[in-house]
């Protein structure tokens, strides 16, 4: 007898090992930062990485380091908080409109289609200013912009799931709808819904992070990533690593999640 075990490709771990670095640092922020993120000091400001301040300091004479390590909490809970509920919400909606029939079905489906026309972008920069452009309102923004995503998905799966033999043979049994949809459809969805979790986080992240560069999320001094990326604009050429520590920590988080998506087995 054969014993087939899917190992994970290299790509796919290193995207976790990456991903989970990056988590750990963000919840032990106040244990790793060598400095608080607010803390200025105008004797220091502008000035190179060097033993005393690793990325260098900021206009104010800020810790870079310390900021983007804060930075971590804001940015990366930002996107995942508005990430899993996008899927939630979608899923539900998704999952009622494979099972509905009639005016119910009609229904679910129009608003999927109605969500899918409209630009996400525009939608979430409506939804962040009509808000007063906090971070409640970007993740709300980013909830309401990609729940018709997740819904179309989660449908599709949902109808496919219900072509299977075993699934035909529950429903012929009289199975209950809810028993069926949780001991028979979502199993069937737990690997293409994690990639496409980690492919979409990714796009979620620098969102996130380019409406915080446009002005809307986190206000200052908040140590967000986008918004450190805005800030030091007009010192690019000056201090180019204002932009180069942001910048990287958004690349490292995207590719992590990229790699875990793209590694994945979806069959």
């Amino acid at each position: 007898m054969k014993i087939l075990i899917h190992m994970p490709g290299p790509g796919k771990t290193a995207g976790w090992l990456i991903f989970f670095v990056l988590a750990m640092t963000a919840l032990t922020a106040p244990l790793l930062a060598p400095r608080t993120p607010l803390e200025t000091d105008l004797g220091h400001r502008l000035e190179p990485p060097s033993l005393s301040f690793p990325l260098g300091t900021d206009q104010l004479g800020r810790c870079v380091l310390s900021r983007i390590i804060f930075g971590a909490r804001i940015s990366m809970s930002a996107a995942l908080t508005a990430s899993l509920l996008s899927l939630a919400l979608g899923g539900i909606i998704g999952v009622l409109a494979a099972l509905a029939r009639g005016v119910p079905k009609f229904f679910l489906t129009a608003v999927i289609d109605v969500g899918l026309a409209v630009p996400g972008l525009i939608l979430t920069l409506v939804i962040a200013g009509l808000l007063g452009g906090t971070m409640t309102s970007l993740i709300l923004g980013l909830i309401a912009a990609n729940w018709p995503w997740w819904a179309r998905l989660i449908r599709g799966l949902t109808l496919s799931a219900l072509q299977r033999e075993y699934v035909l043979a529950g429903q012929a049994a009289g199975i209950k709808k809810t028993r069926l949809v949780t001991h028979y459809i979502l199993p069937q969805m737990k690997a293409p819904v994690m990639a496409a979790a980690a492919l979409k986080t990714g796009r979620v992240i620098l969102a996130f992070s380019g409406l915080s560069y446009l002005g809307l999320g986190p206000a200052p001094p908040a140590p967000e990533w986008g918004r450190m990326l805005q800030e030091a604009t007009i010192y690019m050429t000056r201090a180019p690593w204002l932009i180069m520590a942001p910048g990287m920590a958004i690349t490292l988080v995207v590719t992590a999640l990229n790699l875990i998506g793209k590694g994945s087995k979806i069959s």
